[in-house]
């Protein structure tokens, strides 16, 4: 009795496709996004969060509907210099609550807002809406946030050193300058995305990219683990039809995966509230660029730079067990 295989397949089996048909259009499209990224980010910059500027952000509470114009005219006789006002939408507040939320530069010679300016602020709000609360108040100091800044960078270019040399101790260093480059071009192009839309970016964006950094590394050492499998398989096979090949034999598990993640993803952008609503989302960016970057980057590179075939080194399934699973 022959038994109808009825799981769910988002990748038809065995797939042929040539991903490397179009590689000068999609490994040039990459690296002119990345360059605008860079543009982006020297031009226009990033709309750095308290985290990185110093400042206060309050968090008001209230019943009665949020006019922005009327907060800002509450608080201008104050003269606490840049204030940004945005209204908060937040399941886990309520419908009956309005939330927003209030960031101030920081204070001339104060290190963190005072008691003072904090009950000053609230007095004048109180005369919108004498019920509101503040609560929450948080403050960062302008040598906290420098080396907060400083901190970040160097977490996420050693998160990147430390993939080099894995990579190239796996494998060959033909894999991890592949591998270098598409988590470069990931992260670059999350930053120019921050930086056109100008989205908040504050310490959960750093813990993102760090994040990006793993999701998108894993997708490349599957696709890379494939490929030396292949290459000690098809000895005398071209270097473009193994990674073509390999990449087929991966794209089930590839899709998958990232298919699997973006629901996650785009439930929480959704439904997770303001708070998480800038780490979700450039995890969900990421995962798409991270995705992509694995195919036609990683590999067009390793396809560009050649690699050996005679290798000694042992292995061969290793991480492979999974690649080919149905999705």
């Amino acid at each position: 009795m022959r038994l109808i295989d009825k799981r769910l397949k988002m990748v038809p089996s065995n797939t042929n496709w040539d991903f490397f048909k179009y590689a000068y259009l999609t490994f040039g499209a990459s690296m002119l996004a990345m360059v605008l990224s860079v543009i982006l980010f020297f031009a226009m910059g990033l709309n750095y969060g308290i985290d990185f500027r110093g400042g206060t952000t309050i968090r008001t509470e209230s019943t009665v509907p949020v006019v922005v114009k009327d907060y800002r005219a509450a608080l201008a006789p104050l003269k606490l210099g840049d204030v940004s006002i945005s209204q908060v939408f937040d399941p886990s507040f309520g419908p009956t609550r309005n939330v927003t939320e209030i960031r101030i530069e920081q204070q001339k010679g104060d290190e963190s807002i005072t008691a003072k300016t904090v009950a000053r602020i609230k007095t004048a709000l109180q005369k919108i809406d004498p019920g509101i609360t503040l609560p929450q108040v948080e403050s960062v100091g302008p040598k906290v946030s420098g080396e907060l800044i400083q901190t970040a960078i160097e977490a996420v270019v050693l998160s990147i050193v430390a993939v080099l040399f894995y990579i190239w101790l796996r494998f060959e260093w033909q894999f991890a300058l592949g591998a270098v480059i598409a988590l470069v071009h990931d992260v670059t192009l999350t930053i120019g995305v921050f930086a056109a839309f100008q989205i908040q970016f504050d310490l959960t964006i750093i813990a993102a990219l760090l994040t990006i950094v793993g999701y998108s590394l894993n997708d490349t050492v599957v696709v890379f683990d494939r490929v030396r499998e292949n290459l000690r398989k098809f000895k005398k096979m071209e270097l473009r039809e193994i990674l073509s090949v390999s990449i087929n034999e991966t794209l089930s598990r590839t899709v998958m995966t990232s298919f699997t993640t973006l629901i996650a993803l785009i439930a929480l952008l959704i439904l997770g509230g303001d708070v998480i609503r800038g780490f979700v989302f450039a995890m969900t960016w990421g995962v798409i660029v991270g995705t992509y970057s694995s195919v036609f980057v990683a590999s067009t590179i390793l396809l560009r730079l050649g690699v050996k075939r005679d290798w000694t080194k042992t292995g061969g399934n290793a991480g492979t067990q999974y690649a080919n699973i149905d999705a």
